[in-house]
């Protein structure tokens, strides 16, 4: 296992990052771009949504995520009865000592993995925004840290309606990307029969990089330079959803700070310690679609958050390497994992 100083090279992380992808690969046959971009989730120290049917391995990709990484892991199934205090934690009275003592909950853990998250009721789901949000447990006026790195990947089926509780926009607002999985090829198909036939490979993932070789990590990508012209750039994006006539609400500043820390985690996993405009492009999709609103008249039309989103793309001029900018189409279009339509024939990053 690999050790790193106080200083993590770009050279370390990629090394590092691809062990931890070909172990997921292992388990989620014919998703690359999934892994990747749950990869710079995790790097850039965000939480990730897994949205998509019943059956495509929403769980299995977070499992894949947890397992890979030596650190400690709790899931957490949602239910309709289950309580804020299941989560966070509870203060118990000691007889003997004649105190209370705090009994940690699951969200005491470095990677947290919520199932179908969507089925327990608000209130319950409201116990997550402290934590998701400042890192931290406040209970009967103590507050306790969580561990580092910490990241929570929850899992939701969209077209599930009885029993579950629509995510609120706080919630939802919190995650900063959201990933479908969608169906695997059918060459992906017959590759996962073979795998999974017999045993779940997840039984023999074994951890190939350490909880502190992801700190490290975090840390070298925070250090990869945005120039002022893609810091604009992403902000120019962010704002044109605020006031765009198919939507009634916008995406939050919170977005634009997600949008620009995974493009320097998606910079670094490319061996960069710059970002380009190509690295926000290429996740504007999946960082900003699920904090949208569309209006009544753009569901009527069919209209949806996710085209919406890269109709900004299209028209928000694009900075270059002269300093000026302008027009330009992405250069990632969105596949199915950032929340587009698969396009034969386009790269992906």
């Amino acid at each position: 296992m690999t050790t790193y100083d106080d200083r993590a090279s770009l050279t370390d992380l990629t090394t590092t990052v691809d062990r931890v992808r070909r172990s997921m690969e292992a388990v989620i046959e014919g998703k690359p771009e999934v892994v990747r971009l749950s990869l710079t989730v995790l790097l850039a120290e965000g939480h990730l949504l897994i949205e998509d049917v019943p059956g495509v391995g929403k769980t299995m990709l977070a499992k894949a995520l947890a397992r890979s990484v030596d650190c400690s892991v709790r899931r957490i199934q949602f239910t309709p009865d289950l309580l804020p205090s299941d989560i966070t934690g509870v203060s118990i009275y000691d007889q003997q000592r004649r105190d209370f003592e705090f009994k940690p909950g699951a969200i005491f853990a470095q990677v947290v993995i919520g199932d179908e998250i969507n089925r327990a009721s608000p209130k319950t789901q409201s116990a997550l925004l402290e934590s998701m949000e400042e890192r931290q447990v406040t209970i009967d006026g103590h507050t306790y840290e969580l561990p580092d790195p910490f990241m929570v990947v929850a899992t939701q089926n969209p077209v599930e309606m009885e029993g579950t509780y629509p995510l609120p926009e706080a919630q939802r607002d919190r995650f900063m990307a959201r990933v479908s999985i969608g169906y695997p090829s059918a060459e992906a198909e017959l590759r996962m029969l073979d795998v999974h036939g017999g045993t779940s490979p997840l039984d023999d993932l074994q951890p190939v990089a350490h909880a502190h070789d992801i700190v490290k990590l975090i840390e070298a990508v925070r250090t990869v330079h945005v120039a002022e012209a893609v810091r604009r750039y992403a902000v120019q994006l962010v704002a044109a959803t605020r006031g765009h006539l198919d939507l009634r609400l916008g995406a939050s500043p919170r977005a634009t700070l997600h949008l620009l820390r995974a493009a320097k985690a998606s910079a670094a996993l490319a061996g960069r310690d710059y970002c380009l405009p190509d690295d926000v492009q290429a996740l504007a999709v999946a960082v900003l679609a699920h904090r949208l609103l569309p209006t009544a008249q753009a569901q009527l039309n069919r209209r949806t958050a996710e085209q919406v989103v890269l109709e900004i793309l299209q028209q928000t001029p694009v900075p270059t390497a002269s300093g000026g900018s302008g027009p330009q189409a992405p250069a990632y279009p969105a596949g199915p994992a950032y929340g587009g339509q698969q396009q034969p024939g386009t790269r992906r990053p």
